[in-house]
């Protein structure tokens, strides 16, 4: 079978978030399957085309219409490639060879329309038509539209079907009422397909248009068919429920490893965990903060936003602080999280270390050293940080959401079932009693040790994933 994945983002080429990690782990566990052919589609984007770490060659050169403009296509394929998995990078430098973030653009509505429509015209091109184009959340989201509205017509490209995943629904792509024929090149007659209101909604578009929807969760998927997880879309999504499902995301095992991972200064497996220990020691003594084996050491890796559950955090901060635990936060984002966390490791520089970057190396160093991880979020789709912090071992405390509720069931001291501890009500006082219990169980050495046997047992990989991913397919 053959795949096309269209993502605007794919680790290590260029990533801001989850979806660069899917992108790049989903389709290297798809292309080990008998028989199949997955090709990855991504923009080139200045950082990746100035890059010296990856070499490519022009494929192709050709113009796609877009509206009222001829748009030119340089279609660039990843050297030294073999096997079933291929990279390929739609080149425009008008559209993609800009400083700065790849998101946040004044543009960015026509930049990722122009995206979805090279994708299609690149196939007569290459002269690779797939079985299924995998559309990934608001920036491939016309892929399905323009596929029925100009292809789907041609002998080649009648066969191929969609599928398309909603990362996060938060994020849907507007566009103002003059984008669908401005821009789009469609008539009156796919107004409703691709209007919400008095503007265009590229994700409300592909729920119409795609084959299959997919989300990152069962529970997400049932989720975003309420109002207060849907931001607007509920109806839509009631309506295509027939076509929902949820599809738990995985994470790259090889990467996130405790045994092999690079990055990190002790490895150690279940057999040798008490190794983890000499992580922590390192983390500590790294950040400043006392060195204590008798602490649990939680750990934050996370936009700082509040849809992160961070205003439970500011709530009762000064119970956390004040409790004997250590506390080290890694990430960026609102100021009045970040001078939050700033200002209690100024004030408890041996309990609290807060580190306002985006640190590759410390985060492998924070999964590998921590003892729990807090992820209080209001909404999560899915979640990998729950999925990596158990390959080292490390403990959760969830809010019952998403993905988190999906794979991070309570841990049950009595039975010794579960992975973590979990919170139902977005309460700050109820995330404080599932912090509580886990510094508890911590304390419970045996207790402790049957739980990061739970952990380091899960299987996080895309294994199951891939699977279900592989039924959707076919039954398509």
């Amino acid at each position: 079978m053959k795949i096309l994945f269209a993502s605007s983002e794919c680790a290590p080429y260029v990533k801001t978030g989850g979806l660069g990690d899917v992108a790049a782990a989903l389709p290297k566990a798809l292309a080990q399957a008998p028989g199949a052919e997955v090709y990855v589609f991504l923009p080139f984007y200045k950082s990746l085309k100035d890059s010296t770490r990856y070499q490519t060659e022009l494929v192709s050169e050709f113009t796609v219409p877009l509206g009222w403009r001829n748009c030119y296509v340089g279609l660039h394929r990843l050297v030294g490639q073999e096997g079933s998995l291929q990279f390929y990078f739609v080149d425009n430098e008008y559209y993609f060879y800009r400083d700065g973030s790849i998101y946040g653009h004044l543009d960015d509505g026509e930049r990722f329309a122009y995206f979805s429509k090279a994708i299609l015209e690149s196939l007569m091109h290459l002269g690779w038509y797939p079985d299924v184009i995998h559309c990934n959340d608001w920036q491939t989201a016309l892929v399905p539209v323009f596929l029925q509205a100009f292809y789907q017509g041609g002998e080649a490209y009648s066969g191929i079907r969609t599928v398309y995943t909603i990362h996060n629904i938060e994020y849907q792509g507007w566009a103002g009422h003059d984008f669908l024929g401005d821009v789009m090149g469609l008539g009156e007659e796919w107004r409703n397909v691709v209007a919400m209101g008095d503007a265009v909604n590229f994700m409300k578009a592909a729920i119409l248009a795609a084959d299959k929807v997919s989300t990152v969760s069962r529970t997400y998927a049932y989720e975003i068919q309420n109002p207060y997880f849907a931001h607007g879309l509920d109806v839509v999504l009631r309506d295509h429920a027939y076509k929902l499902t949820g599809v738990v995301n995985g994470i790259d095992t090889d990467v996130w490893n405790s045994a092999t991972d690079p990055l990190i200064y002790a490895n150690f497996d279940l057999d040798t965990i008490e190794k983890k220990a000499e992580d922590k020691r390192f983390l500590q003594e790294r950040l400043g903060l006392a060195v204590r084996d008798d602490v649990p050491l939680i750990i934050m890796i996370t936009r700082l936003a509040g849809h992160k559950g961070l205003d439970l955090i500011q709530a009762v901060m000064d119970d956390i602080i004040s409790d004997d635990l250590q506390m080290v936060v890694i990430g960026t984002g609102e100021a009045q999280y970040e001078d939050m966390f700033r200002g209690y490791a100024y004030a408890y520089p041996a309990k609290m270390s807060a580190n306002i970057v985006f640190d590759n190396t410390l985060a492998h160093q924070a999964y590998a050293g921590g003892d729990i991880v807090l992820m209080p979020s209001k909404q999560e789709p899915c979640g990998l940080t729950q999925l990596i912090a158990m390959r080292y071992g490390t403990a959760s405390v969830v809010r019952e959401t998403g993905g988190l509720y999906d794979t991070v069931p309570a841990f049950d001291p009595e039975t010794g079932e579960g992975r973590g501890f979990t919170f139902k009500t977005y309460n700050a006082h109820d995330m404080l009693d599932a912090i509580r219990r886990a510094c508890k169980t911590y304390q419970n050495k045996e207790q402790w040790a049957v739980l990061q046997k739970n952990l380091m047992t899960y299987d996080c990989s895309w294994n199951h994933s891939v699977q279900e991913y592989w039924e959707l397919y076919r039954s398509l």
